[in-house]
């Protein structure tokens, strides 16, 4: 029997102004937090097996850079995708986002064989949720 593959990870750290409600913004979105990685300074938000956003304090963020952080309200650091298994995912995503007090980023992005909403979180940053038609791509 050979061992599993291995599955490499992505941490996305990022830089938040209230923990607290960026832990209540993620949860609301069905994700989930990792306690044995959080603390008062940190919370590790699970959106899957392999990806995990870890969001920092500006403190506790300032600890692994020297450069100043972005105001990902008025600059654009990163855009963040995650892809969707249907086209109603996406909206119910996008939907549960803006619900919990996220706001619209872009316009709908509809092509036919692919479909793409994005929000900005309570930072400003940007996450992109797009799915794409499997036929498309086997084609």
């Amino acid at each position: 029997m050979t061992a599993p593959a291995y599955q490499q990870m992505i941490f996305l750290n990022l830089p938040v102004s209230d923990l607290g409600a960026s832990k209540k913004f993620f949860t609301e979105l069905g994700y989930s937090i990792n306690e044995q990685f959080s603390d008062d300074t940190t919370a590790s938000v699970v959106i899957s097996d392999t990806i995990v956003a870890m969001v920092h304090t500006h403190d506790k963020y300032a600890q692994f850079t020297k450069k100043p952080i972005a105001d990902a309200t008025k600059t654009s650091e990163v855009l963040i995708a995650l892809s969707a298994e249907s086209r109603e995912k996406v909206d119910e995503l996008v939907d549960k986002a803006l619900a919990a007090g996220g706001s619209v980023s872009g316009e709908t992005q509809d092509h036919g064989f692919m479909y793409g909403r994005a929000f900005d979180d309570l930072d400003g940053h940007t996450w992109e949720v797009v799915w794409m038609d499997p036929s498309a791509i086997e084609g």
